[in-house]
């Protein structure tokens, strides 16, 4: 199944280290736990429950410690503890954010509880990335979790499983490969080899960065000879805590992790001046993220630093970027009245997006919230922008598809389709029904 390649969310911060030694624990007599995920875009969402509040959290081995920045849930619900302001930076060209550090907090993951958690908790009402990925998300967790467990990934059944460190004996398969972790800074590097197109291999050392939804980031360096050979095109890589991300996008011949090699995987160049200050770790030179590190089931292992990799089904999937030139966001949601089988003589609230009103205004109808999404960039020179579309038209079917009962990601996944394909639009512009075609052009053709 195509799986689109938005990256939604760009997240890595500079914070002073907190002085709590916090420690997941299982439940007396249980030496692990399952615990389930949902894959959107590459990347994992699970359940985190804090002080008694149920959150969504995106497992990140790229951050330290948890931030929260839903906003409009803690506001009202989350009860934040013992706090002072600080002052936050992240990925972007924007000014530093005041932020919350929290201490003493109840977190639990599954079975695994937490009574001394720290986080950051991010009050800016501009920072809401549930647009770019469809779904509310309320938070990050990293290092915390993973440091305190061995923890297994299995991208193909979306399940995490965890295990006490002195329960666990590694066992490596004929198809496995363990790899070296170097943990600095409470975060994970593990060293590759880049092939950029000189037939040569470049050694990188590269942050395992599981919150991106990309395949690879490299960071530009001429003493290094980590530089854009191939054709490229300038891209929106995403969003950070301090703004927008741009770069280049490209394509290089090879990736090497340990025995594996990994083709043509695609490349992100970031634009310098937003990871500036990224350059001060001495001794990174980009990021493995989402869109490669799926292809594996793995196991980290912080306590032994190591991570053990094996191939899944995904493995061989092909590696593709958005070849339409718009970029799409879910903008809100609308009523829709629709034809309901049964029939109520009043008024009951099935769920959160639908309310069963058929008796009082029309009979065997029920109105539902439907999405709503909303291009909010078109790329310069791109096939969406010579056919006329523009940002803020709001797409309502696809290939003649009504898009008001897709997900985001099923929908930004034909723009990911092959070259030559075409796409039919019919979008609403200022009230106004309007239809548009493109076809599939490879920025890199």
């Amino acid at each position: 199944m195509h799986r689109s390649k938005i990256i939604f969310f760009l997240i890595f911060i500079v914070f002073q280290s907190l002085y709590s030694q916090s420690i997941y624990k299982l439940p007396e007599g249980k030496t692990s736990d399952k615990i389930r995920f949902e894959l959107i875009n590459n990347v994992m969402l699970i359940p985190v429950e804090v002080n008694g509040l149920e959150l969504t959290f995106l497992l990140d081995t790229g951050v330290s410690k948890p931030i929260v920045f839903n906003f409009l849930k803690a506001a009202d619900s989350l009860q934040i503890l013992n706090v002072e302001k600080i002052q936050v930076r992240g990925l972007g060209d924007g000014s530093d954010l005041e932020a919350l550090r929290s201490s003493h907090n109840t977190f639990k993951i599954g079975e695994a509880v937490n009574i001394d958690q720290a986080f950051y908790a991010v009050f800016d009402p501009e920072l809401n990335f549930a647009p770019k990925i469809g779904i509310p998300i309320d938070g990050i967790i990293g290092y915390d979790f993973f440091k305190d467990f061995i923890v297994e990934i299995n991208y193909n059944r979306k399940f995490i499983k965890i295990k006490k460190p002195s329960e666990y004996k590694l066992r490596i398969c004929r198809r496995c490969q363990v790899l070296e972790l170097n943990l600095e800074n409470n975060r994970p590097y593990v060293l590759s080899y880049v092939d950029i197109g000189a037939n040569k291999n470049i050694p990188v050392n590269l942050l395992l960065d599981s919150g991106n939804s990309d395949a690879l980031w490299l960071f530009e360096d001429k003493v290094n000879n980590i530089q854009l050979k191939q054709k490229s095109f300038i891209d929106y890589l995403g969003t950070g805590l301090n703004g927008s991300v741009y770069g280049r996008r490209s394509k290089i011949k090879k990736i090497t992790l340990g025995t594996f090699d990994i083709e043509q995987p695609t490349v992100a160049f970031p634009d310098t001046l937003s990871v500036n200050f990224m350059r001060s770790y001495e001794g990174r030179n980009g990021s493995l993220e989402g869109e490669i590190l799926k292809r594996f089931n793995s196991v980290f292992d912080y306590s032994n630093s190591r991570l053990m990799l094996k191939p899944n089904s995904y493995y061989k999937d092909k590696f593709s970027y958005n070849k339409s030139g718009i970029l799409v966001e879910n903008s809100g949601v609308r009523m829709v009245m629709e034809l309901n089988a049964k029939q109520n003589s009043a008024v009951s609230y099935k769920d959160e997006k639908s309310i069963n009103i058929n008796s009082i205004i029309k009979p065997n109808y029920k109105y539902n919230l439907k999405p709503v999404y909303t291009i909010y960039e078109v790329l310069p020179n791109s096939p969406a922008e010579k056919a006329g579309l523009l940002r803020g038209d709001e797409i309502v079917y696809i290939n003649n598809r009504s898009t008001q009962d897709m997900t985001l990601e099923k929908l930004t996944g034909y723009f990911y389709k092959d070259s030559g394909e075409e796409l039919k639009f019919v979008v609403i512009r200022n009230g106004i029904e309007r239809k548009f075609a493109i076809t599939l052009k490879s920025p890199l053709e």
